[in-house]
């Protein structure tokens, strides 16, 4: 593949900063033109002198002065900017391909509009950008011819698997139709923090326990929401806008492993499943580099060291965020 020229929003979060490393493995594949974070001075500053790019933006404008003189000796210099607008230039800068949006909450909305606008493909890792918006994301998609990459595991592993289902690479997503030949879509989920405790000792539990997720490595809001599968409920909300099913054809199923990703069941009762460690480089890269694959030197999955993958149905009672959302 050429060279792809990526903007990353919410660079200093846990998907933006994996986001670089992807950049920085595959030099060749990647090259990163701008950037966007929130106020996190230090690792944004060793971002910028490691992969210098054409813009950096900072959401905390008061931050500004202070960014600037950090990089004072960087030749060239990027073009810095601060804010609201500053973020939504970032995402639409001309020179970018593909805009990752790892920015947390409602906060992505707005920088993903300008990127839509700017008729940017986007690596979507912000859910919440279609849960508030969706209405509002699919026309504007439609109107620009903007494509739309599920960035996040659950939802990558279901594109990839209608990928296998011999759906045109070329497909738009997230047109609010529903995807030819799907007839059901499961979403795994690992139970989280909790998913050892009983319900009766819920009340117990402090923040340390909430944000020691048993699988993945994340931020803390979305290891709480995994905690308390309201990021489950949130998902099947993604997946209806992302693949138009309706939501009584998407479930949710326990899977303790989380090797699994998600399957999904195919009009002739065929069920296709994406496997793969627990690793959130592996949605990204397949988001970064679609329609191609990569070869990598990661570990390679070993399902006779798994020894065995299991299955149960949620909880109602010890995940009412679930029915909630």
């Amino acid at each position: 593949m050429s060279t792809k020229s990526v903007s990353v929003l919410g660079s200093t979060g846990s998907i933006g900063a994996q986001t670089l490393q992807i950049a920085a493995e595959f030099p060749e594949q990647f090259k990163v033109v701008a950037l966007s974070a929130g106020r996190n001075l230090d690792l944004l500053e060793q971002q910028v002198r490691r992969h210098r790019p054409q813009a950096v933006a900072l959401a905390a404008a008061e931050l500004l002065p202070s960014l600037r003189q950090r990089l004072s000796d960087l030749q060239p210099q990027p073009e810095l900017l601060a804010g609201a607008e500053g973020v939504a230039a970032v995402a639409a800068w001309p020179t970018a391909q593909l805009v990752v949006t790892g920015i947390v909450g409602c906060a992505g909305l707005l920088p993903t509009m300008a990127a839509i606008e700017a008729g940017k493909d986007l690596a979507l890792a912000n859910k919440e950008t279609l849960i508030a918006a969706g209405p509002v994301v699919l026309p504007a998609l439609q109107r620009s011819g903007s494509r739309l990459l599920p960035a996040d595991s659950e939802h990558s592993a279901i594109f990839q698997c209608l990928q296998g289902a011999s759906q045109p690479q070329n497909a738009q997503l997230s047109t609010g139709a529903p995807t030819p030949g799907l007839r059901r879509i499961l979403l795994t989920a690992s139970g989280g923090a909790f998913r050892d405790w009983e319900a009766a000792a819920l009340g117990k539990v402090t923040v340390a326990d909430a944000v020691q997720h048993p699988n993945w490595s994340m931020g803390r809001k979305i290891t709480v929401d995994s905690a308390t599968l309201m990021n489950k409920g949130l998902e099947v909300i993604e997946a209806h806008y992302l693949f138009g099913m309706g939501f009584d054809d998407i479930e949710i199923v326990i899977h303790p492993q989380s090797i699994i990703h998600s399957l999904v069941e195919l009009a002739d009762s065929s069920v296709l499943a994406q496997l793969g460690w627990p690793d959130m480089r592996l949605p990204l890269l397949y988001a970064l580099s679609w329609p191609e694959r990569l070869p990598t030197p990661w570990r390679r999955l070993d399902l006779a060291a798994i020894g065995q993958l299991s299955f149960e149905g949620p909880d109602s009672k010890k995940y009412p965020c679930m029915d909630l959302a």
